[in-house]
């Protein structure tokens, strides 16, 4: 069967779409953050989200953007096992900037997801565990949304190595931004002094990279920022960026 024309215009619609994404990673690979913020801003309004999980690029992330849209959307997945530092963390940004960083969490309680999947679910099957609380909340903060925005880092690990400046997710079916996506890790941590950005206290601990307390530790000497997630799996990636 043939095509009807509701689809057709559909199809012309998405290549439409996936062209202007194209064309825009392609001019904003050498831009700024500023300078991505500001297309992103200008190109989405209101339908953009920004996803922060509270390590150092996303805090330096929400500095960025209230310098430029003070009134951006800002939410973050509480898995209900997050650090106190993290939780504390949040509502120093809140403070400083006068912004809402909104929650999405599963409706499963901890006690819960223990009695359905047993005990320490992280320490035995940590992608259902993820699932649960991060990206089934993560669907329901993309509802509505043309694009997302986040502080991921190309050399942060593999599966990020190919991450552009703004392109199309295939997953969650819009647009996703990424200003930070060619920054070093010493960028970010020069742009956080300059500008005295509130960051978490266990990054001063060894945390170089920061999630649930069951499955986040130190990273050692030599070790890559990521090795403290996860640690005793071959996981580094929670599913948000997959």
């Amino acid at each position: 069967m043939g095509q009807t024309t509701s689809e057709l215009i559909n199809l012309v619609a998405s290549r439409r779409v996936l062209e202007r994404i194209e064309t825009a990673a392609r001019k904003l690979e050498h831009g700024t953050p500023q300078q991505i913020l500001e297309w992103a801003f200008q190109e989405y309004g209101d339908t953009l989200t920004i996803a922060t999980g509270f390590g150092a690029e996303g805090a330096a992330l929400i500095d960025i953007a209230a310098k430029i849209n003070p009134q951006f959307h800002v939410f973050f997945l509480d898995t209900d096992f997050l650090f106190p530092e993290t939780y504390e963390l949040r509502r120093r940004l809140e403070a400083r900037y006068q912004i809402k960083i909104h929650a999405f969490k599963t409706a499963i309680t901890p006690t819960a997801q223990e009695h359905l999947y047993g005990d320490n679910l992280w320490a035995r099957d940590p992608d259902l565990c993820c699932r649960l609380r991060k990206l089934e909340p993560l669907q329901a903060a993309l509802q509505g949304r043309k694009a997302w925005m986040t502080a991921i880092r190309r050399d942060q690990t593999a599966a990020r190595a190919n991450a552009q400046a703004v392109e199309w997710d295939r997953r969650w079916n819009l647009a996703k931004v990424n200003p930070l996506v060619t920054w070093s890790k010493r960028e970010v941590w020069r742009y956080l002094y300059q500008n005295q950005v509130p960051f978490n206290p266990l990054h001063s601990e060894g945390y170089a990279s920061i999630g649930c307390t069951h499955c986040t530790r130190p990273v050692q000497l030599g070790e890559d920022e990521r090795a403290g997630r996860w640690a005793g799996f071959t996981k580094t990636e929670c599913g948000l960026h997959a």
